[in-house]
């Protein structure tokens, strides 16, 4: 049986660069949700889990030095490891789960972002989620300078990239929504919070009455 004939739930994944504003938009959804009594789980990725949180301290410190593909792999551990304790039981009993970023963030950020072969990438996804895929994916983009004010004085392993990276995540990620129309819709969030949520609403909505 594989991954999704069992599943009853709706899977969410709130996907941008840094500084986008998807995970205020996820705490959003995950309120209005569960106004309208859905049964709704928030995550995070990598992390959520014991030991994907500690894979997610070791590639999200500043100190942290690997190659490339190191890194690739972490995040598919990390990733396997939320996948099968946390969000296929949570989908199989029916919830509604919101994700703070899944494999297309991984798409972005090491196959566009750092050069790794996008079909090796792609294999990867599928061993470690199988055939887990989200019913929704909302990308928030947003211009570099204006993700760049968002972000706090401390920034990550990866905030730290330099801005052509950044550039080549974002393209990444528009790509990303151009390949895959049905499932991935791409949301304006240079406006305020409470704008963008007006367009996520919909979205939200849209899909919970096709199912």
């Amino acid at each position: 049986m594989s991954a999704r004939e069992n599943k009853t739930g709706l899977f969410v994944t709130f996907e941008g660069i840094d500084g986008c504003g998807k995970t205020t938009q996820l705490n959003m959804s995950y309120r209005y949700l569960r106004s309208l009594g859905y049964d709704v789980v928030r995550l995070r990725e990598p992390g959520s889990t014991p030991v994907a949180e500690r894979i997610r301290r070791l590639l999200l410190d500043r100190n942290s030095q690997f190659a490339d593909v190191t890194e690739l792999l972490l995040y598919e551990a990390a990733r396997a490891e939320i996948t099968r304790t946390e969000i296929l039981p949570h989908l199989r009993a029916g919830r509604v789960v919101l994700c703070d970023r899944f494999y297309d963030s991984t798409t972005a950020y090491q196959g566009y972002g750092r050069g790794i072969d996008l079909q090796s990438v792609k294999r990867l996804h599928k061993v470690a989620v199988g055939d887990c895929r989200p019913d929704l994916t909302l990308v928030f983009d947003v211009t570099l300078s204006v993700a760049a004010g968002r972000l706090g004085r401390e920034r990550d392993r990866l905030e730290c990239q330099p801005l052509a990276f950044h550039r080549r995540v974002r393209d990444g990620f528009l790509k990303i929504a151009l390949s895959e129309p049905g499932r991935v819709k791409v949301v304006d969030s240079a406006q305020s919070a409470e704008q963008v949520f007006v367009e996520v609403r919909k979205h939200l909505d849209r899909k919970l009455r096709r199912l």
